[in-house]
């Protein structure tokens, strides 16, 4: 019995030390400097050698299982200004060719060589700041929002000044950066942080990751982290406010009436500005977006609006607050409404100016994040279109280990202007909506979904006006499950927002199962089925499609996906499938048709790769045969020449239309050095009849300063008559006060 005792005692002992050597290992403690850290990538310093050494990453791809083959050196260390990041990448081979797309900032994908510091000052395990740095010295930084549970939840559209450098060596690569304590927003008084690291390894395509996280996740998941011990307790970094003022020169023409030009000149700008540790005031002053970059064009068969996403950079930080309420299809607040507005007597719409707007966002404390957002637009009586007020009021509570809470209220509220006749008395009308949004994640990140209801408010009856839905998201090794049920009724109207569709349920779902070969060229690999169902109480079922999938993912990063479906369609208004013009499949009709889609991704490592696309079979009542590709050839490491293809052949018995529609693309994007980039690219697109050209040219002359001259011209694409064209010269400038 005594011998017994003695063993558990042994036991229990043994296992507590296992137990906190396995917590220590994933502590990091970082040391005050005592000297100053030259930003050179030569960990030279005294400094640099008294700093705790953390290595032991694990790969995170292709395999889960092993220490990475490919190793890392992590080391801390700060001072009153800047906390400093270093990093030793070794390399299998001594000589190496290290990837990159360009010299451009904010690279990102899984052919590129590069080194990323994640830090999750709050220990919310659910937004993050983001710095990463690859071997030719280009930074990337970014925000991990909604717990990094898929990879688009990494946003590189947030943009911030810090320091970085990379040398190459035989065998390895070294990073260093320092980042000001003012970028980063944190509680004064605090001791820890969380933290984590991970690298990309084009030589050998390996990811690997510290601490440890199964490779069914997205490497960017906030689930896994490890944590950043301070010896002495964090002080509050000194006031951090940004002016961010441009001048533009801008030149126009327009053909559509006759010929017009217009030259013109504007000032603006914006101002950053910290209200606390962790709460940041942003405002705008008569902005422009001229620089930004023109949507993609597609080739549009769909019945419903299509979704474009957000690309203006006021709007892009902290966005997630305010634009991932609700899900994809059915946002309650899409940024994009704001600064268009309608032509009352074209019905087109057109850009519309922005007189002035605030944004008030980030974290009130550990577990609250508040969002609060106006804007307002400017009065265009030539088209009919009155000055209107957008407010949107967001507040995310976080609750149990990674879920949260979050309420949304948005108002759209149009001012009365004598000199503008509303024969419908719908110009002025208000439109309001109120949410309530859960989003659960499981500490261990394998089961996560969400649960809203919205409703919106307009004059009139307000009668089936809302939205319900839940969705949940079950992920395992070698199971992925998701299930879906929505309502959305007949009147619900987000002015402010993207309802791709409403008076309608739906019920789905998706089972996929993957495989992992210890050997060979296929990294995973395994079947799945979908399933999507809509319909509502007036027209019964209206559409549905069931698939069989299979999808094969190769170690080289390669990636094939097979797809065998039905769907079926209820037209409950006339449509064109075309979308044409052309005479019209009428309303009442049912159609079911079979088709096989396949895709294959290649090698983004190799100098010249490639996507391809196939899709072939029933179209309505006729047939359809779709082709896309891109090709794409590096021009190590200065940018990459590339052309996108999209062709359509769809054939509809007579009366209907048939059509051959083409979209091409080439596109040149060249970086000359890592504050010089020019981008042209052309889009031909025969659907609507455009041929569209912009190139812009960005010279960085310092840290978030830039100068830009941007050209855009438009074609009609049968006759290549000019429609329009512009020239923009704009310079902006960042300051800190």
């Amino acid at each position: 019995m005594k011998k017994l005792y003695f063993f558990l005692v042994f036991a229990v002992g043994a296992l507590w030390t296992v137990s906190l050597t396995a917590q220590d290992s994933l502590n990091i403690h970082i040391k005050h400097a005592k000297g100053l850290i030259k930003v050179d990538g030569i960990l030279d310093e005294d400094d640099w050698d008294q700093a705790q050494v953390t290595g032991n990453f694990w790969q995170f791809f292709p395999s889960d299982t092993s220490l990475a083959k490919a190793q890392t050196q992590v080391r801390l260390t700060y001072d009153d200004q800047y906390i400093y990041f270093a990093a030793k990448c070794f390399s299998l081979h001594e000589e190496r060719n290290y990837v990159t797309p360009s010299l451009r900032r904010d690279f990102r994908g899984e052919a590129n060589d590069a080194v990323t510091f994640t830090i999750d000052a709050f220990q919310d395990n659910t937004s993050a700041f983001q710095f990463g740095v690859n071997p030719f010295g280009v930074q990337r930084e970014g925000l991990v929002v909604n717990g990094g549970n898929i990879p688009t939840d990494l946003d590189l559209a947030w943009d911030h000044r810090w320091v970085s450098a990379a040398k190459q060596y035989q065998g390895l690569w070294i990073v260093e950066m320092a980042i000001p304590f003012k970028t980063i927003r944190f509680k004064e008084g605090g001791s820890q942080w969380n933290i984590k690291f991970y690298r990309v390894d084009s030589d050998i395509a390996e990811r690997s990751v510290w601490p440890k996280m199964p490779r069914q996740f997205s490497i960017v998941n906030l689930a896994f982290v490890g944590k950043l011990i301070w010896d002495t307790p964090l002080k509050k970094p000194g006031a951090n406010t940004v002016l961010i003022p441009y001048a533009l020169s801008r030149y126009t023409e327009n053909r559509k009436e006759g010929f017009q030009s217009n030259k013109s000149l504007g000032i603006g700008g914006d101002a950053k500005i910290a209200v606390g540790p962790a709460l940041n005031l942003d405002l705008t002053v008569n902005p422009d977006f001229s620089q930004v970059e023109v949507d993609q064009q597609v080739t549009n068969l769909d019945r419903f609006e299509i979704f474009f996403p957000e690309r203006r950079q006021f709007f892009l930080e902290n966005a997630d607050l305010f634009g991932e309420f609700g899900a994809v299809g059915l946002r309650p607040f899409f940024s994009r409404r704001i600064g268009v507005a309608r032509d009352t007597s074209t019905g087109q719409n057109v850009q519309n100016p922005i007189y002035a707007g605030a944004r008030l966002s980030g974290k009130l404390n550990d577990k609250t994040r508040l969002g609060i957002l106006t804007m307002e637009t400017a009065r265009d009586r030539a088209i009919g279109q009155p000055s209107v007020n957008y407010s949107v009021f967001a507040l995310q509570r976080k609750v149990f280990s990674r879920s949260n809470i979050g309420l949304i209220a948005i108002n759209k509220e149009p001012f009365k202007d004598e000199g503008i006749k509303d024969p419908k008395n719908r110009i002025y009308n208000y439109n309001r909506v109120l949410g309530v949004d859960y989003n659960l994640a499981s500490k261990d990140n394998k089961w996560n979904g969400k649960f809203f209801h919205h409703q919106s408010f307009s004059p009139g009856s307000n009668q089936q006006s809302g939205v319900s839905s839940a969705s949940i998201f079950y992920n395992k090794t070698n199971i992925d499950v998701t299930m879906i049920a929505q309502s959305v009724g007949a009147n619900y109207n987000p002015e402010t927002g993207y309802a791709r569709r409403k008076n309608y349920q739906r019920v789905a779902g998706t089972v996929n199962w993957k495989y992992y070969p210890k050997k060979g060229p296929v990294q995973s690999h395994g079947p799945g089925i979908d399933f999507d169902v809509l319909g509502n109480k007036l027209y019964g079922v209206t559409d549905w499609d069931a698939n069989l999938l299979y999808q094969v993912k190769f170690r080289s990063t390669a990636l094939f996906t097979f797809r065998a479906s039905h769907e079926f369609v209820y037209l409950f208004s006339a449509f064109d499938p075309t979308n044409t013009g052309g005479r019209k499949l009428p309303i009442g009709g049912g159609y079911g048709y079979n088709y096989l889609y396949s895709s294959y991704t290649s090698d983004f490592r190799k100098r010249v790769f490639y996507t391809l696309t196939a899709q072939r079979g029933g179209y309505y009542s006729g047939n359809r045969t779709n082709v896309d590709g891109s090709i794409s050839y590096r021009i190590q490491p200065y940018g990459v020449i590339s052309a996108t293809v999209s062709y359509n052949g769809i054939h509809l018995p007579e009366p209907y239309s048939t059509a051959n529609l083409l979209l091409i693309g080439p596109r040149v994007d060249i970086s000359f050095s890592r504050s010089l980039f020019w981008t042209t690219f052309v889009q031909y697109n025969n659907q609507i009849k455009n041929v569209n050209i912009n190139s812009r040219f960005q010279w960085r002359f310092r840290p978030v300063s830039d100068l830009f001259i941007v050209y855009t011209d438009n074609y009609n694409s049968d006759s290549f008559v000019n429609k329009n064209r512009a020239l923009v010269l704009k310079f902006t400038y960042w300051l800190n006060m």
